[in-house]
């Protein structure tokens, strides 16, 4: 593959909901460009995108490939992302590395919740786009219907720069006219041939490029002037002014076609070209220099090198591919690398470009491109890589905070340590999903963004480093503290010939709102001062297991104010043991209660759900403590729910509001649980 300059290279994501095509289109480019025989077909898993065990299993995208291609002189580097929201994070990475993206939709389901999302992400980092109405050869396509959905969810900057032909009394989805330049093209076997338009074409496509003719006008106040005096638009100023208006966000141009018939393929090969922005439009990228002052880097092969690493792939007998785009400088196969996050030199392990699992050496990525290498050891997904004599570090890649976890435990034991291991590896894959050990629970968790990825990260644990894990759910982190106060004594004595061992001590216990509060009192030598440390020490020891249900103890403050002891059978021992005993008399007496964890729960729902969902809430115990209505006129419910009660709660938001809510939780504080949940529960763990 040769090399390309920033302005003929267009880094284009493919977007949208799952099923929509989205690798199907890309394997019908492939195709088109002359660089597959066959197009392949996700059901019988032979795809260039999915190539992974995982994603040929499920038939579905779990990563994002990318599939450079080259048509009329320029590269495009097509991103191929998942439909599943699971795996949302590989969009966030797929987003960061492209200038443009096209919104894949499914012409026979129309508007669906990923292709909303999907939007909304493209909103959010304000990314140029147009719309590829694909599967239109499906039947009862409505294509004015479809249009009314579109501009009805995303507003009148929808716009169709395409129209759909059928043909016989069947109506057969056979080609595509070309608004702009007003061509019939129908389609055989994937090869176009011109067409005369017919009446009503012509009738449509007079208003629709008069609305367009108005949309590039005013792009600029000479196009401005120009349309006023009735004058016509050259071909590259209206391609210019489509450019403009969709970087300015006023303007989505609809394209359509099929994949699977390879209708419009070429078309819309043509139009990227033509209307997604090069990185040389972008023209700067924005960092911090070693002093953490604002640095900003041309897309220029004069500039230092600079790069963003978007993406890891893992395999255990391939290595680590790091995929990353050149901001500024250029990359050549003897560069040294500097990371400037972790502060350290890499040397490159060799230079391609990918395409699906495809490595293909080149012997230098320029400005703009994307390119990947192997066995940085220290790099991670989001790191800036540059030259050390001129440090740029980039904004790091954001992803959205774990909202599912599950406990995992080997099958075999003995492979707890391989476990921890081949998790953080997959980590480096996957950074939407966290690793953690719950130090109540003693449970190794991992959380993700919902039941699917976190069933792959187990299917790789399998297929890739040989660990058979099984998933649970986590166990709660329950505590118990008291709510009166007690006095007891805690005595251990102990004679079995010769030396013996006696400890002595009485004791209060008393709530407290510190986690554990140990004082003495003592007068008279009673006890020696030598023995304190043991007596807390018992005390301590003694807070990992409650008497209720062996939870942790907190909140509780012990104190030492009398006792006894043996000149010669007393030792720390002793008291260790004494103070335990003290310890547990004295919580019995002192009405000992179980605490369970309370979340802050931030709801994000469209207003058709709020009702369903502040019920749902107040069923889980919940409470909702307000509400407020945001900009894209989602509702956010703001409450408090038990931890117990939301362990799932990923999956049932998603069923409640068909995938269209989403939410965030954190801490808040411990809270008594219900006496008759409380008895459940310690029954529960004495039938264990």
């Amino acid at each position: 593959m040769k090399t390309y300059q920033a302005q003929d290279i267009r880094n284009v994501a493919f977007v949208g909901h799952g099923g929509s095509g989205k690798t199907t289109l890309t394997e019908a480019i492939l195709f088109t460009a002359g660089i597959i025989k066959r197009q392949g077909d996700t059901e019988e898993g032979n795809t260039i995108s999915d190539f992974g065990k995982e994603e040929i299993d499920r038939g579905i995208s779990i990563g994002t490939s990318l599939i450079p291609v080259e048509w009329n002189d320029k590269k495009i580097n097509i991103l191929d992302t998942p439909g599943y929201y699971d795996f949302v994070g590989e969009t966030y990475g797929a987003l960061r590395a492209s200038e443009g993206a096209i919104l894949v939709v499914d012409a026979s389901s129309g508007v669906q919740v990923g292709t909303e999302k999907a939007w909304k992400l493209l909103e959010d980092n304000g990314r140029p786009r147009f719309i590829f109405l694909n599967k239109m050869d499906k039947e009862n396509v409505d294509f004015d219907k479809l249009m009314d959905e579109l501009k009805e969810k995303f507003g009148d900057k929808i716009f169709p720069f395409a129209l759909p032909i059928s043909v016989g009394e069947d109506e057969e989805f056979k080609g595509i006219v070309n608004v702009r330049d007003e061509i019939a093209y129908e389609y055989i076997d994937g090869q176009r041939k011109e067409i005369p338009l017919r009446e009503d074409e012509i009738e449509a496509i007079k208003d629709i490029r008069e609305g367009m003719m108005e949309k590039v006008a005013e792009t600029d106040d000479e196009l401005l002037e120009k349309y006023f005096a009735g004058e016509p638009f050259s071909t590259e100023e209206i391609a210019k002014g489509v450019r403009d208006s969709m970087a300015n966000g006023e303007l989505v141009p609809v394209f359509l076609g099929s994949a699977e018939k390879r209708i419009g393929i070429d078309y819309l090969l043509s139009v990227i070209n033509r209307y997604i922005p090069s990185p040389l439009d972008v023209e700067i990228y924005a960092g911090k220099d070693k002093d953490d002052e604002e640095v900003q880097r041309k897309v220029n092969t004069k500039e230092p090198f600079s790069a963003i690493v978007f993406k890891t792939i893992v395999d255990p007998f391939v290595g680590k591919l790091s995929l990353f785009k050149v901001g500024s400088g250029k990359l050549t196969q003897d560069t040294e690398v500097y990371n400037a996050n972790k502060e350290t030199s890499e040397r490159l392990g060799g230079l391609f470009v990918l395409r699906g699992k495809e490595q293909i050496e080149v012997s230098e990525i320029l400005p703009g491109d994307i390119g990947a290498t192997s066995k940085l050891n220290k790099t991670e997904t989001g790191d800036t890589l540059c030259d050390k004599k001129n440090i740029t570090t980039y904004r790091p890649l954001k992803y959205p905070e774990p909202t599912l976890f599950m406990a995992v435990e080997p099958k075999s034991k003995g492979d707890e340590e391989k476990i921890g291991t081949s998790l953080q590896r997959l980590m480096e894959e996957d950074p939407t999903f966290t690793l953690e050990r719950n130090k109540d629970t003693k449970q190794l968790l991992i959380g993700g963004q919902g039941n699917m990825q976190l069933t792959v990260i187990k299917d790789k644990l399998k297929n890739a480093f040989g660990v058979d894990v099984v998933l649970s759910t986590p166990k709660t982190s329950y505590k118990e503290t008291i709510k009166n106060s007690s006095d007891v004594q805690g005595k251990h004595k102990k004679q079995s010939g010769g030396a013996g061992q006696y400890g002595d001590v009485y004791m209060k216990f008393e709530p407290c709102d510190e986690e554990f509060i140990f004082e003495e009192k003592i007068f008279g030598g009673s006890v020696p001062r030598n023995y304190f440390q043991a007596v807390e020490k018992g005390i301590r020891d003694s807070l990992d297991k409650g008497v209720l249900a062996g939870y942790p103890v907190v909140n509780i403050k012990a104190t030492l104010y009398d006792g006894s002891y043996h000149p010669v059978d007393s030792n720390d021992m002793a008291f260790r043991m004494a103070a335990s005993m003290a310890f547990k008399k004295g919580v019995e007496a002192a009405k000992p209660i179980l605490l369970e964890p309370i979340m802050k729960l931030d709801v994000l729902v469209p207003e058709d759900y709020m009702g369903d969902v502040m019920g749902d809430i107040n069923k889980r115990r919940g409470r909702v403590l307000g509400m407020e209505q945001q900009e894209d006129g989602t509702q956010l419910i703001v409450g408090e729910v038990p931890q117990a009660e939301i362990l799932e709660y990923t999956i049932d938001l998603r069923s409640m509001t068909q995938a269209r809510g989403s939410f965030s939780m954190e801490f808040v504080r411990y809270d008594e649980v219900p006496s008759n949940m409380a008895e459940k529960l310690i029954q529960e763990l004495q039938n264990e």
